[in-house]
């Protein structure tokens, strides 16, 4: 790894706020496709390869409104069809946010500080053209061009920059964590059970005492606490193959009949907003693909082995 690239404070409008059954944040899946796609652009004109991305949260809203209890997301009306009545539409959930990403850039930038430079001013060119989690980049604040930080001073000064912000890590391990310590009270609990102890708020009624239990008495309630500490969130992290791999043109209505077709799922695991002060080393942030035969995964550094992921 050679270099990474800071794009500071993008201002994204009308991004995907819906993630398979998760939503209020776009999968992380958004964030490595839009590597993904950089670096495409990228490895054509600069022999450079975009691999790893970090998301740091600056500011968020959802376009929803509420009655105090639930939540609606505000949709746009479509036209009236030809016989005047309202035509169908798939329900779509957006947002406006403010991100930064950090993102590895590997490869040799060539002729110093004039190559990074140079390979600035292309992504200031680049990059508005693309869209991140399907929605419009208007402005980004900054893109610079550093070297990887190095000694805790430097790692502190990138920080410094960021704030306020909240940076997105991987924690899929403590649901596996959590889903081994089920099985031992329950042989039949299941990784989605253990995934629904982080995503659901859940109260229980307190037991009293043998005999102190009278009729009409009312019960007292208590919220119990999510299995690990932190602001952890479900989160949507691949797609994994749930058919075989059929030959290309071999299903019909498929979008291209050039390439090999599969029937996918989502992949879910759990994710923690953390503050970047808490952060001691960047590879605790990154997010990087891990492929299989069967499926193609975002991973943190800690993550467990692909195939003990919910799907």
């Amino acid at each position: 790894m050679s270099a990474l690239i800071l794009f500071r404070r993008m201002r994204v409008e009308n991004a995907n706020a819906v993630a398979g059954i998760t939503y209020g944040f776009p999968a992380i899946t958004h964030f490595l496709g839009f590597t993904h796609a950089l670096s495409r652009q990228v490895e054509a004109s600069q022999n450079l390869q975009l691999r790893g991305c970090a998301v740091v949260s600056h500011a968020h809203q959802i376009h929803a409104h509420t009655s105090g209890r639930d939540h609606q997301f505000a949709l746009t009306r479509n036209p009236l069809t030809r016989e005047g009545k309202t035509a169908s539409f798939n329900e779509e959930g957006r947002m406006h946010m403010t991100v930064s990403l950090l993102i590895e850039c590997h490869g040799e930038i060539a002729n110093g500080e004039y190559g990074q430079e140079a390979l600035t001013e292309y992504l200031r060119q680049i990059c508005p053209t693309l869209r991140l989690a399907g929605g419009i980049i208007i402005d980004i604040q900054d893109i610079t061009v550093l070297d990887m930080p190095t000694t805790e001073n430097e790692l502190c000064d990138l920080q410094w920059r960021l704030m306020p912000g909240f940076v997105l890590r991987d924690r899929s391990a403590w649901l596996v964590e959590h889903h081994q310590s089920l099985l031992a009270n329950n042989p039949h609990a299941t990784l989605l059970d253990a995934w629904l102890d982080f995503a659901a708020l859940k109260m229980q009624a307190e037991t009293p005492e043998e005999g102190d239990i009278n009729e009409g008495d009312s019960a007292q309630w208590k919220h119990i606490p999510k299995p690990k500490p932190g602001y952890l969130v479900p989160l949507m992290t691949g797609y994994q193959r749930i058919s075989e791999l059929y030959a290309p043109g071999g299903v019909a209505n498929a979008r291209d009949d050039q390439t090999p077709f599969a029937f996918t799922e989502a992949v879910y695991g759990v994710g923690e907003w953390c503050g970047l002060h808490r952060i001691k080393s960047l590879e605790e942030i990154f997010w990087r693909y891990h492929t299989t035969e069967t499926g193609y995964y975002c991973q943190g550094a800690d993550a467990p082995l692909a195939t003990q992921h919910q799907n």
